[in-house]
């Protein structure tokens, strides 16, 4: 689907302009390594992603999957990792009842600014239009050590599952982040939500 708006398309010339898309394999470099989030029941599916999808319904409208990972290269770190700075530092961070005049609105932040499932959907747009399987880029909801709803990007690889966060420019392994995990969507099918880990209430919303 075509995404209208300046932000998409400044992305895309700071991606070529940083040569993100076409980074080379870095003999001998370290690679991190990570664990696989442990998925638990069918849970319920956040209202934002629900009424994302209705606006975008052709995004959303796509059947199931077959599961997916990531071959996570020391070229593909590096453009995971360059995606989440280069969102992290052109999107201004406004709360949704701000810019939204709603609790919890979920959208691309086409005007520049957004909430923190805007900056996680943006980067998985721009990660699946770098190559990226939808499949391996999941859309999750956490609480912080407040216990306060928010919402992060997680990318499933060979090496583990890694978190790309607004929060931080730094992409690390979801187990080493300070977050307890809620649920995320499910790699076979995006409309279908996955408790994670051991069972915990739901934030009412995300927003920060």
């Amino acid at each position: 689907m075509r995404i209208a708006g300046r932000v998409l398309k400044s992305l895309a010339l700071a991606l070529a302009a940083l040569g993100l898309s076409a980074l080379p394999a870095m003999a001998g470099a370290k690679l991190p390594t990570a664990t696989l989030s442990p998925l638990g029941p069918e849970t319920s599916v956040p209202f934002g992603w629900v009424d994302f999808c209705q606006r975008y319904s052709a995004e959303c409208d796509d059947g199931d999957r077959a599961p997916q990972a990531i071959d996570l290269t020391p070229a593909a770190m590096r453009k995971i990792e360059g995606v989440n700075a280069l969102v992290n530092n052109k999107i201004e961070p406004v709360s949704d009842a701000e810019h939204a005049g709603a609790p919890d609105a979920w959208d691309y932040p086409t005007d520049g600014k957004g909430d923190c499932e805007d900056y996680a959907l943006l980067k998985r747009r721009v990660l699946m239009e770098a190559g990226f399987p939808r499949a391996a880029l999941l859309l999750a909801v956490v609480k912080d050590e407040h216990g306060d709803g928010h919402a992060v990007l997680m990318a499933r690889t060979n090496r583990g599952d890694f978190v790309l966060d607004n929060l931080a420019d730094e992409v690390k392994p979801w187990s080493q982040t300070s977050y307890r995990f809620v649920k995320r969507q499910s790699q076979e099918n995006q409309n279908v939500w996955v408790a994670v880990g051991a069972p915990t209430s739901a934030p009412m919303y995300v927003a920060k």
